[in-house]
């Protein structure tokens, strides 16, 4: 089981590499790769509208959580423990 809060950055970042390329070959086996490839072009645009949207995606994330956090603190929400059920 991989517990992403355990690990150090260069850890995450070889998660994440490893995550990315699973996923960009598990697409490229699903549709045709040459139109793909045709259609992301050689720049860098669409790596560039990842990275955004990956940033932008965690930064929701984070405020998600803080907003669950801050509800199960404030008794808005009922929350177990680890463990319990």
């Amino acid at each position: 089981m991989v517990e992403p809060e355990l690990m150090v950055p260069r850890g995450m970042g070889a998660f994440g590499e490893l995550c990315g390329t699973t996923l960009a070959r598990a697409h490229a086996r699903s549709g045709d790769r040459i139109a793909i490839a045709a259609y992301l072009g050689h720049g860098d645009a669409f790596d560039r509208a990842l990275e955004t949207f990956a940033e932008r995606y965690a930064d929701q994330n984070e405020r998600d959580h803080r907003a669950l956090v801050d509800a199960v603190a404030a008794g808005r929400l009922p929350a177990a423990g680890a463990g319990e059920k």
